[in-house]
């Protein structure tokens, strides 16, 4: 039976999900929610069925594998990991990978509270928005080094969320990663992955929306 990853008919939070389903050839299938149109942006869709799904602290996305129910966007990477054994192979790279896990999950929170921020437009954020990530990106790019992974020599699902991530920063200016040669072999590196790179090309891949419909970027 195949695995159940549901969300928003977004990219968001399940694409790095998506991404290392892809490359471990895990079997799945997905079910999306739509939020409604502007001005309210219903999301009457999910929450009239929220706690009729036996989830633990339900929310999006979530996760049913047979018997188990899980929701958290890192639970369920942590969870699919450990089945294709992409949680990294020596306590070296496992403390990477945790410390990966958490720092791309801030990065990713502080993209969001700019893509969604309520009180400006966009093009009045995105320069200082694009100073900010230069600094992070450039923490980035040191922890990775010489490395082909964020963990080291073995590919480990944070390498599907900072590409993700990264991703989309390259949808806010192309040249984003223009100084950092590391990252940019990183990201070629991931787009060369064989069942990635299919999967890129294939008619299950989302390239947008990436953010939800009342965002200030990422919906068109």
């Amino acid at each position: 039976m195949p695995v159940l990853i549901a969300y928003w008919k977004i990219r968001g939070l399940a694409q790095p999900i998506r991404y290392l389903m892809e490359y471990a050839g895990i079997d799945y299938k997905e079910k999306l929610y739509e939020c409604g149109p502007a001005p309210d942006f219903s999301r009457e869709c999910w929450l009239g069925e929220k706690h009729t799904l036996g989830l633990p602290f339900p929310n999006l996305p979530y996760m049913i594998d047979g018997d188990v129910k899980l929701t958290q966007s890192n639970a369920i990477l942590r969870y699919l990991a450990r089945k294709a054994n992409l949680l990294g192979t020596s306590d070296t790279e496992v403390i990477r990978v945790d410390i990966m896990a958490e720092q791309s999950m801030d990065l990713r929170n502080l993209m969001v509270r700019h893509f969604y921020y309520p009180h400006a437009e966009w093009e009045e954020m995105k320069e200082n928005f694009l100073k900010t990530m230069a600094d992070l990106l450039k923490g980035f790019s040191d922890f990775l080094g010489q490395n082909p992974w964020f963990a080291g020599q073995n590919i480990t699902f944070v390498d599907f969320v900072m590409y993700e991530l990264m991703d989309q920063l390259r949808e806010v200016d192309s040249k984003i990663l223009d100084s950092h040669k590391n990252l940019q072999d990183f990201m070629e590196r991931v787009e060369a992955l064989p069942r990635i790179a299919a999967y890129k090309k294939s008619d299950r891949f989302m390239s947008r929306p990436i953010n939800n419909k009342m965002a200030k970027f990422g919906y068109e």
